[in-house]
């Protein structure tokens, strides 16, 4: 056959490109579209239906994907598709234009508008105007738009001249400040950037914002100016550099997951969730990422294997920030606590216990560090089988690299770190431990207690009522070679427990706290060891709203089979050993009882005691003694450890890097919400803060608002009001707080400014 040549696949060149096929021309003249070369539609000026039936007739063809046509014919995908709808139902008919806005005349002429600027000076408030003048509210305000001389809108030297002067926290003016924003426009087209993207040719995409009103998720740029406190972009930076070129570059990914856990979704799947149209614009793009986008971007973070690096980053700047108060003699303060991490899939793991649960579970080990109010600081996946002392042991260089300077530690922890060599050891290396004295003890003469105070960072005050405060030795090392120090202990008289009351009859027990600072008085000192639990109550909250025990990754890995691991027969060994010893001091104490009896005839009766009589009697006794000594002997026999790949072959371990990646994101979220709780509890005037605070900053960020970028340099950011008064009264002074840190969006040069509607603003 003869071949010839294709046609041209854009003819005159000067067009818009529509997917792989379509060329679309338009001018003053009107427009055209051509199909692989082939003119297919053409429509003159003014002529809209024709326009609208091309552009549904190439949805109709599969011509291009439905987003890909309407951002060529400058429409939303949601616009086409009504288009479409239209067309099928009744066909080039409806897709006839009709006028927009009211179909009649306007009833605001010049004596009703005059009129009604005469009703609100009286202070009327819009419904008692709308229902003196006859018309609606709307119409109240529209007319206090609008010059009653001209019926037009107001100029802005008009609206300065009649406005009065306002105090901050006052009512805005009827009259609107600047023009009003559209409602929820269309993002700005992205479409020859994600071409660039995917061919290799865009690092990222910059953030594009558009002018617009009612957007959703808008509360959540609150939480920027503390985002930038954490330091995370830079640690970020720091430790990874960049992600691959891709349109969603590592700035877009940062506040992506942030943002979308302090909504509520920490886990990736909870992009479905959120709208990503309206996600989209408050992170400048036409679009927020789908899950897999997410997902690939964490795992191109997770395949680096930086996570322990980032993790140290945000730990430094966390603690060079921590500066010693003015208030008391506290210089930095850390808790250190364990987290385990159950487990429920079918993958074959070891088993930790589980406090919460009360029994082992298939888990992994995690050791936290968190600061004096409970926020986390740094984390490390804790070794298998390895105890609170060990870990405190592995993570104090850690911590003392981290500090980067030679002060005092105040390091509290539970219990489970009891160890008095430990505790010595600590203090030589600069580190002041803080913990529950573990065991019984003599109790603190009644004299020394007394009632102590102490007034928080809040202005708070805790009261103790009775605290003694003394001194004690303690002792470590083998038999003959103890070493001994001294702490100091704090003593408290606390109410005691049922199985307390039960076993000695007092109502009343002491517990004694250990510690070897001394320049904390002694009511701080209470009061640091029971706000550990701010720790405790972290791990709680974030299991709940921050995915703390999500299994981000369903990887998994052969753990060492040359590890070596308790061997499980030792216990059973020592279980009958044990039981054996308990049947052996029963069975003595029985046989004493009877040989008792022997001995002890009634008056006036004689008894002959013979070996006979007595080896029987002692018999059983002799009997479980030998079984004792076997199983002793069974039990020394055996091996305290063994090679992993003995005990329990094909264990495997639960994947971490990914784990410890989204850790710091999601710790970074949760110090963002303190900052923010602590604004409101200190800089604002709202009076339930001690107690609504978090709940005010969930409401804060669930705000919708608008965004205007018209002005260079700066994206005003006006948020709807809150449900109250008082509250958004509050939320108008954080706002100003917020401004006052003129925090650059990421990726762009604009600064951001926080307001409330209908709240006057004085930056």
């Amino acid at each position: 056959m003869t071949t010839q040549p294709l046609l041209a696949f854009a003819p005159t060149g000067s067009g818009t490109t529509i997917g792989a096929a379509v060329e679309l021309v338009e001018n003053n003249d009107g427009g055209q579209v051509f199909i692989h070369g082939l003119l297919t539609h053409v429509w003159a000026a003014g002529d809209e239906e024709s326009r609208r039936y091309a552009a549904v007739n190439l949805l109709s063809l599969r011509a291009a994907p439905a987003p890909v046509i309407a951002t060529g014919f400058g429409i939303s995908t949601a616009t086409l598709w009504r288009w479409k709808s239209a067309a099928d139902t009744a066909g080039i008919t409806g897709l006839l234009s009709e006028k927009r806005g009211p179909q009649g005349n306007s009833k605001l002429d010049g004596e009703l508008i005059t009129q009604i600027h005469q009703l609100k000076a009286s202070g009327l408030s819009n419904r008692a105007a709308a229902s003196e003048a006859g018309v609606s509210e709307f119409s109240v305000r529209r007319a206090m738009t609008l010059n009653p001389a001209t019926g037009q809108a107001a100029t802005a030297s008009a609206k300065s001249q009649t406005s009065p002067e306002r105090q901050p926290g006052t009512p805005a003016p009827s009259v609107p400040e600047q023009l009003a924003l559209p409602i929820l426009v269309d993002p700005e087209p992205r479409t020859t950037e994600r071409v660039a993207a995917s061919t290799g040719n865009l690092d990222e995409a910059s953030p594009v914002f558009t002018a617009s009103s009612r957007i959703p998720y808008a509360g959540l740029l609150l939480a920027l100016p503390a985002v930038e406190a954490t330091a995370l972009a830079d640690c970020v930076q720091q430790s990874y550099g960049s992600l691959k070129p891709g349109f969603y570059g590592l700035n877009t990914m940062i506040l992506e997951t942030v943002l979308r856990t302090l909504a509520g979704e920490p886990r990736a799947e909870g992009a479905t969730r959120l709208d990503p149209a309206g996600f989209g614009r408050i992170l400048g793009m036409d679009r927020a990422q789908e899950v897999k986008t997410v997902r690939r971007k964490h795992q191109e973070l997770a395949a680096m294997g930086k996570a322990a690096d980032l993790l140290t980053a945000l730990g430094r700047h966390h603690l060079a920030s921590t500066q010693p108060t003015t208030q008391d003699k506290l210089g930095l303060l850390l808790y250190v606590d364990g987290h385990v991490r159950s487990y429920q899939g079918k993958k074959k793991t070891g088993k930790q216990y589980s406090t919460r649960l009360k029994f082992p579970v298939p888990a992994s080990m995690e050791s936290w560090v968190a600061d004096a109010k409970g926020a986390p600081v740094f984390m490390v996946m804790a070794k298998p089988s390895t105890s609170l002392v060990g870990e405190l042991r592995r993570l104090t260089p850690k911590l003392r690299d981290m500090i980067g300077d030679e002060r005092r530690v105040l390091i509290g922890f539970d219990r489970e770190g009891w160890s008095p060599q430990l505790f010595h050891d600590l203090s030589r290396a600069g580190f002041d431990p803080l913990t529950w004295r573990k065991g019984t003890t003599e109790d603190v003469s009644p004299d020394l207690f007394s009632k102590v105070e102490y007034v928080d960072q809040f202005g708070t005050k805790h009261e103790y009522g009775k605290v003694a405060d003394t001194t004690v030795t303690l002792a470590y090392g083998s038999a003959g070679q103890e070493t001994c120090f001294q702490m100091r202990q704090i003593s408290r008289i606390v109410a005691a427990g049922k199985q307390v009351r039960e076993a000695t009859g007092q109502e009343h027990r002491q517990i004694h706290i250990l510690t070897t600072n001394t320049d904390l008085p002694a009511a701080e000192i209470v009061f640091r060891m029971s706000a550990r639990w701010r720790h405790e109550n972290y791990f709680r909250y974030a299991r709940q709203h921050f995915a703390l025990d999500a299994h981000d990754s369903y990887q998994a890995f052969t753990d060492d089979s040359e590890r070596r691991v308790p061997n499980p027969l030792k216990d059973k060994a020592k279980q009958k050993r044990d039981a054996l010893a308990a049947k052996v001091r029963a069975l003595a104490a029985a046989a004493d009882v009877q040989e008792l009896a022997l001995c002890s005839p009634e008056p006036g009766e004689t008894v002959t005691i013979t070996n006979k009589m007595l080896n029987e009697l002692n018999a059983p006794v002799l009997a479980a003694e030998k079984q004792l000594a076997e199983a002793s002997k069974a039990y020394q026999a055996i091996s305290t450890k063994l090679p992993l790949g003995e005990v329990n072959p094909g264990q495997q371990v639960l994947e971490s890097e990914l784990k410890q990646v989204l850790h710091a994101f999601r710790m970074a979220a949760y110090n963002v919400t303190m900052m923010l709780v602590t604004q409101v509890r200190t800089q604002t005037g709202y009076k339930a803060a001690s107690s609504q605070a978090h709940v005010f900053v969930r409401q804060a960020l669930k705000l919708s608002g608008d965004l205007d970028p018209r002005q260079d340099g700066v994206l005003e950011v006006l948020l709807d009001p809150l449900p109250t008064r008082r509250a958004t009264v509050a939320l108008g002074e954080l706002c100003e707080l917020l401004s006052g840190t003129r925090t650059v969006y990421p990726g762009t040069d604009r600064v951001l400014r926080y307001r409330v509607k209908g709240l006057a603003a004085t930056h």
